[in-house]
């Protein structure tokens, strides 16, 4: 087998192949769009590269064919929060073969020492983490946009090599037939309608202001957790604009208190449901095919990509209300049958009240996994959120 470096139109062509030689005749793998995922590989389209660096790799057999493809990629900013620098893999596919694994391992992990890393996750996105984050572990069923979903043996994979699990994602689906909690709508309904509570939709026509006041719920809500970076404005123009075509602005809500921004709510339209009729590739044929069936509510499901509440409104049942306001919406879109509220980490046992608490079921599982270069430290996996002060 041959190590080749990915990057002259050959290997491009080699990396994208790949999958589709694993998934073939999968039912629940649904291809991403081989444009998106190269921007993330772009230095004009993926913002990350402001403050750090990537590179990836194919393995190809004797016959030329490809069996095992990673990339390795750093932000510099946010390896420096962790105890020892830490760098990231990702967008990692192989056949089954420890040995190939081994290798594409080994060349992520050396391209990442070289750099001054001092362990690797993964696999992970060159990116923000509600897109292409963890590696599948329970729940082999259609993954709702952005994502992971991989082979079983994969899991086998990465802890033959050394990984261990950093944290657990927990996913939970909600069935819109079923009620929610009659206690849970009266609290809801409760605080959704106390003077002095607004709600909004995002709005095309007032971007940056919507944008502006993201950052701002975003940096409040996460600023007290541990690796916490602000959120770089820019990041959200690019995922506006590259998500034009997926975003319902009607399922975007930020609550504000007196007119200041509080919290925020993002869902999107479960477009995996049409990507899976399109083989990865967005041409003006599939460009037809995807208007025509999302004309036609082909999409029958949702996800939440993020919730935040900025700290003096986390207690106060913001989040229920946004639920309350977001379920009269859902009413008059009879189409959307289940919600995938996703993901929560097991560090975080506030969200994953939440969920629970709205009627969603656990029903998928992906870890993110850690590797430290020194063999002989100690590994230690996330720590709970909140759990030092409640000490």
């Amino acid at each position: 087998m041959q190590l080749q470096k990915v990057n002259n139109s050959d290997t491009i062509k080699l990396f994208h192949k790949l999958p589709h030689l694993i998934y073939k005749g999968d039912k629940n793998w649904a291809a991403p769009i081989q444009g998106m995922v190269e921007n993330t590989f772009d230095p004009a389209k993926n913002p990350s590269f402001k403050h750090g660096e990537a590179e990836r790799w194919v393995i190809v057999d004797q016959s030329g064919d490809p069996v095992g493809r990673i990339a390795a990629f750093i932000n510099y900013d946010k390896a420096k929060t962790f105890e020892q620098p830490t760098g990231s893999c990702g967008f990692f596919e192989c056949i089954d073969d420890q040995e190939v694994a081994n290798l594409l391992f080994d060349t992520a992990r050396d391209w990442l020492k070289e750099r001054g890393m001092e362990a690797m996750d993964g696999p992970v996105n060159f990116g923000e983490n509600y897109m292409n984050w963890g590696l599948l572990v329970d729940g082999f069923m259609p993954q709702g946009y952005g994502m992971p979903y991989n082979p079983k043996y994969y899991q086998k994979l990465f802890d033959n090599y050394g990984f261990k699990v950093y944290f657990e994602q927990f996913s939970y689906h909600l069935d819109y037939s079923v009620p929610f909690p009659e206690r849970f709508w009266k609290i809801a309904g409760w605080v959704a309608q106390k003077p002095g509570y607004s709600f909004k939709h995002f709005d095309y026509n007032n971007t940056e202001k919507f944008i502006k006041d993201f950052s701002y719920i975003y940096d409040e809500a996460w600023r007290f957790h541990e690796h916490f970076n602000p959120l770089d404005p820019q990041d959200l123009r690019d995922f506006i604009k590259d998500s034009k075509a997926v975003l319902d602005p009607e399922m975007i809500w930020f609550a504000y208190h007196e007119d200041e921004p509080i919290a925020l709510f993002v869902m999107v339209p479960d477009i995996n449901q049409i990507l899976q009729k399109l083989n990865g590739k967005l041409n003006f044929i599939n460009m037809l095919k995807f208007l025509y069936y999302k004309k036609k509510k082909a999409i029958t499901r949702t996800r939440i990509l993020i919730m935040g509440v900025v700290p003096k409104f986390q207690k106060s049942g913001i989040e229920s209300a946004i639920f309350w306001h977001q379920d009269k919406l859902m009413k008059k879109k009879p189409q959307y049958t289940e919600v995938e509220l996703s993901w929560a980490g097991d560090f975080n046992p506030k969200i994953i009240s939440l969920y629970e608490s709205v009627g969603g079921k656990h029903v998928k599982t992906h870890h993110t996994m850690r590797y430290l270069f020194d063999r002989n430290k100690p590994f230690e996996r996330a720590p709970i959120i909140g759990a030092e002060k409640d000490e």
